[in-house]
């Protein structure tokens, strides 16, 4: 290039300052419609930095949100209504508390805590006939040898001479035998377990030599065959019902029934109580409450017998019948055993019931006639 051509270029450029002042170095102002030329007049005033004072005005004109005098009187208006709430709370467990103790006074059951006793069983019971009747086994074998435990243990307590752990192993093998092998096995079974039992006694009596009498010793021997016939092989007779076809809702069925008189034996005869039915046997069963449960037995007996059973109404009026009948008359037998034994619960395993043979007196007696209207009402049954 040139020196020529390099000074005419540098005398064509635009210093920075010539651009800044709008007036290039030869003299022509860089101003055209499109790049208007800058007025310093039309740029507006930077606004003024807020001071103290035109925060406070800010904050007043729009309402200060932490303003401790409403925090405060939120929080006393939060506290009042979490006591008040606390107090009707406290007054209603204490209305409660008196219910419930009177309740305990003239029946002698913890009401709260038997109702869910009772509903942790029956969710049990439920699940285990709902899902696979098969899961019911181990259930009855556990309440059999549970309930042969404890009339055991009273029998016992009461100077009868009975033996614990023969009672426990022919039970099991009653039970079992009632589901797993023919049904005229379970005859069989309960003819082997009778006899190992009373065998049992008495050999074990003539190894101690305890000058005990003829007499007691028969009654022993009589006591040891009772216990297998009471517990197991009633337990066994509701296997039976269960193994067959659609069995696992008469079960089901007549457990129910035997609850609904209990409960409203209970219920009639708490409220309208008056009358005993049988004072040197059981003195606070009334005739008010057995009203009571011939009421609810019956309903539920006829419920059931549509809605799950596919049985018409009058079945259910009968079913409900024979239920009724059977768990009142094994409540009252297992109230003259206990009587006669001078206990009031067979156990304390179970706060609010007593123990479990206080709870099946009037399901094992039941098994039974649900068993004899199985085969005759029962629509799977060909006869």
């Amino acid at each position: 290039m040139s020196d020529e051509t390099r000074d005419a270029e540098d005398d064509g450029a635009v210093t920075r300052r010539d651009g800044r002042d709008g007036t290039p170095s030869g003299g022509v102002p860089l101003v055209d419609a499109a790049f208007p030329s800058f007025d310093s007049a039309a740029v507006p005033p930077r606004p003024p930095l807020p001071g103290p004072e035109s925060t406070d005005d800010a904050a007043r004109s729009l309402g200060d949100p932490l303003d401790t005098a409403d925090h405060n009187a939120i929080r006393e208006q939060w506290r009042a209504a979490r006591d008040e709430l606390g107090s009707h709370v406290s007054h209603a467990r204490d209305q409660l508390d008196q219910a419930n103790e009177r309740i305990k006074e003239r029946t002698g059951r913890d009401l709260i805590l038997a109702i869910l006793i009772g509903l942790a069983f029956g969710a049990a019971l439920l699940g285990s006939l709902l899902f696979l009747k098969v899961l019911f086994v181990p259930f009855a074998l556990a309440a059999a040898l549970l309930g042969v435990y404890e009339l055991s243990r009273a029998l016992r307590g009461s100077g009868r001479r009975v033996d614990v752990v023969p009672q426990l192993i022919a039970a099991a093998l009653l039970v079992l035998s009632a589901y797993f092998a023919e049904p005229w096995l379970c005859w069989v079974m309960l003819f082997v377990a009778v006899a190992f039992v009373i065998v049992w006694r008495l050999i074990a009596q003539m190894v101690e030599k305890d000058g005990r009498t003829y007499g007691d010793v028969l009654a022993d021997a009589a006591i040891s065959g009772f216990v297998q016939v009471y517990v197991p092989f009633l337990a066994g007779i509701a296997l039976i019902l269960l193994k067959q076809e659609g069995g696992e809702w008469w079960v089901l069925s007549f457990i129910a029934i035997a609850v609904a008189a209990d409960t409203g034996a209970y219920a009639a005869g708490l409220a309208f109580g008056r009358h005993p039915m049988a004072p040197k046997i059981s003195p606070k069963k009334t005739w008010e409450g057995f009203g009571g449960a011939v009421v609810a037995s019956l309903l539920a007996g006829v419920l059931l017998a549509m809605f799950l059973l596919e049985l018409p109404w009058w079945a259910g009026l009968i079913f409900g019948a024979s239920i009724l009948l059977s768990a009142t008359l094994g409540d009252l037998g297992e109230s003259m055993l206990k009587r006669d034994l001078g206990i009031k619960d067979m156990s304390s395993w179970l706060p609010g019931h007593g123990g479990l043979l206080d709870r099946l007196d009037s399901i094992l007696p039941s098994t039974i006639p649900a068993l004899c209207l199985y085969f005759l009402l029962s629509p799977w049954v060909v006869l």
